[in-house]
């Protein structure tokens, strides 16, 4: 493919053209059940939200100021397929946190004032009373668990992707990334993994690891496309769907597995309702139908938690 047009599809990874990512266990070379409709690049348009009706019991968990008041801001952060991003109209946001999000509001009677935001500004936005929830394929951590609370609604985590030029086959142990450069997404968990563990190489006599960080999906995978970056972490289900929508490229393989959920402040009186909200929804069959519309049925979590361990 010529590099301008390349280049301008790489972009396209986290814009417009964005529709539905495939994640899985097992051999990571193997497009996963429901994974063809992103061979095919079209965007879902199955609703799979109108029909979600509020369940009282979850509803009567919320605190009366919010049930009284009817609504609750929420923080999006918008970057790739299956979790958030912009349809071709630049304004219509789709993805799977959406539908979750809407599906959760429509089961606690709630409507929501959704504003989108960088992802490395909610986390500390929710702190200080900005937003009263957020999403952002936010994962897990004992780190983040100090000052958030999570309500957990899928699994997905960590994955690494090449150019098919690369001689990485798989990678197990960072180690294996001495003396390259590695492009990811800023103030993820992506960057502190690598961060913590950059160390390893010179401990071993061998040249650090260079990590490279971009607030913008899209310039994560020009970087790898121009060659300034030699190998990508990401999300599991976002790196499976960009490899089959450009040439030259290889999904490695899954490194690390983790719970991902709504995002609070710490000691939110909101979790339990939307626990109970999402345990709703996959007892109506709403949860598994967002899963299968997004080609991410194997990202289900068999019931919800609020702020469970890090996944080790």
């Amino acid at each position: 493919m010529p590099r301008t047009r390349q280049t301008a599809a790489f972009a396209l990874i986290t814009v417009a053209a964005l529709s539905l990512t495939a994640c899985g266990s097992g051999d990571p070379a193997a497009a996963p059940a429901g994974a063809g409709a992103a061979v095919k690049g079209r965007t879902p348009t199955t609703d799979v939200v109108s029909s979600v009706e509020r369940d009282e019991d979850a509803s009567r968990l919320l605190p009366e100021k919010v049930r009284a008041s009817g609504t609750l801001s929420l923080a999006s952060s918008v970057g790739a397929p299956p979790g958030a991003f912009y349809e071709e109209d630049g304004r219509t946001l789709a993805g799977a946190d959406i539908d979750f999000a809407d599906a959760v509001a429509r089961k606690l009677g709630l409507k929501l004032k959704r504003e989108v935001a960088s992802f490395e500004a909610i986390l500390p936005a929710l702190g200080s009373g900005k937003y009263d929830v957020g999403t952002g394929n936010f994962g897990v951590t004992e780190e983040r668990r100090g000052t958030i609370d999570f309500v957990t609604y899928i699994n997905d985590g960590q994955g690494f992707a090449v150019r098919d030029d690369s001689d990485l086959k798989k990678v197990t142990d960072l180690t294996q990334l001495c003396g390259l450069t590695v492009g990811t997404g800023a103030g993820t968990t992506f960057e502190a993994t690598l961060e913590e563990n950059r160390h390893r190489c010179a401990d071993e006599g061998r040249k650090p690891y260079e990590v490279k960080t971009y607030a913008d999906q899209a310039a994560v995978w020009i970087s790898l496309q121009q060659g300034r970056s030699d190998v990508l972490m990401s999300t599991i289900n976002g790196l499976r769907y960009a490899v089959t929508q450009q040439e030259g490229l290889r999904f490695l393989n899954e490194f690390k597995r983790l719970d991902v959920g709504f995002a609070f402040r710490k000691g939110t009186p909101l979790a339990p309702a939307f626990q109970a909200a999402v345990n709703a929804l996959k007892a109506d069959g709403t949860y598994d139908r967002i899963l299968k519309k997004w080609g991410t049925s194997e990202s289900a979590i068999r019931t919800s938690q609020i702020s469970p361990p890090e996944i080790k």
